[in-house]
């Protein structure tokens, strides 16, 4: 069982909210995540889009594109107009041997609207997820025969954010439809992470971890905070930080007992102002790392 360690450009970066490092080179980005030890990255929006430039600035910093994000609509939006929609994307990861595509459904989405509270996000019945999961596995089954998996991402502020929806998707979908499994979004959502893997560890084709300061977390309940200011107020940190609340030894000792193989990412959005971004690198990898050969694990 190999893994590999890799990283999001959003400790960095964050798309969503340009001020949170939107002064930061790419270069930079790509210097401090190969200096904190990762051999993966994942894409952001600050990376360039065809395979003649980004795969050359990539080897050049000794990175392999992992993969990245991309923001579905299929609930509303007919197959072939999907495939259309992803196309491009998914050309650039077949040219880089991306092993997934991070796959997110996000009609009506609040996460990014800073104006509405998380809770408020949108819901769907459990018949529509039973159609929808069709749907997807039909989508799913299209992007396996161009080679780059589905890995499907729920995510705060969705229609697939809580466990029991999760539970639904997981229950209506073919196997071609991966699980990637975000510690922080699902402890956000009220979620087990022990649970999740043993309910659907073999469905499990990718990895985030993120760590979740817990005090913050209640007090964005509390106050019904907007997504995107929870992660301005700290929710989120990485692995190996004390302020977070989640057990990542036992965690990658699941892991490692269902025969997990492929990358780990660390994605933690944070404002790089407050939490450096190089030092929380390392201090994720090093935990990460650390509890992988605890584990058991072979590190590739």
């Amino acid at each position: 069982m190999s893994i590999k360690f890799g990283i999001a450009p959003i400790g960095w970066t964050n798309d969503d909210l340009p001020e949170l490092g939107g002064n930061i080179p790419l270069e930079r980005c790509l210097e401090e995540a190969r200096q904190a030890g990762y051999t993966g990255i994942e894409k952001s929006g600050r990376f360039p889009d065809d395979v003649d430039t980004l795969a050359p600035l990539l080897a050049d910093h000794g990175l392999e594109l992992v993969s990245g994000w991309f923001s579905g609509l299929l609930l509303n939006t007919p197959i072939d107009q999907e495939k259309t929609r992803i196309r491009n994307q998914l050309e650039l990861y077949q040219e880089l041997g991306c092993p997934v595509m991070v796959y997110a459904e996000t009609t009506g989405t609040v996460q990014a609207d800073r104006q509405k509270p998380v809770g408020d996000r949108p819901t769907i019945e459990p018949d529509l997820i039973r159609r929808y999961g069709e749907k997807l596995s039909k989508f799913a089954d299209w992007l396996q025969s161009e080679g780059c998996p589905m890995s499907f991402h729920y995510h705060m502020g969705t229609v697939i954010e809580q466990r029991p929806e999760i539970d639904l998707l997981m229950d209506n979908t073919d196997t071609s439809v991966g699980l990637l499994l975000d510690t922080g979004h699902l402890v956000f959502a009220g979620g087990d992470i022990s649970e999740l893997v043993e309910a659907y560890g073999q469905r499990i084709n990718h990895v985030h971890c993120k760590n979740v300061r817990l005090d913050v977390l209640d007090r964005v309940k509390r106050e019904r905070l907007s997504f995107l200011d929870a992660v301005i107020e700290g929710v989120f940190t990485v692995p190996g930080d004390a302020e977070g609340g989640i057990d990542f030894r036992r965690f990658l000792k699941e892991l490692h007992d269902l025969s997990y193989a492929g990358w780990i990412i660390v994605e933690a959005e944070q404002d790089p102002e407050k939490a450096n971004p190089l030092e929380m690198a390392e201090m994720g990898y090093a935990e990460l790392l650390d509890g992988a050969r605890s584990a058991g694990f072979e590190i590739g």
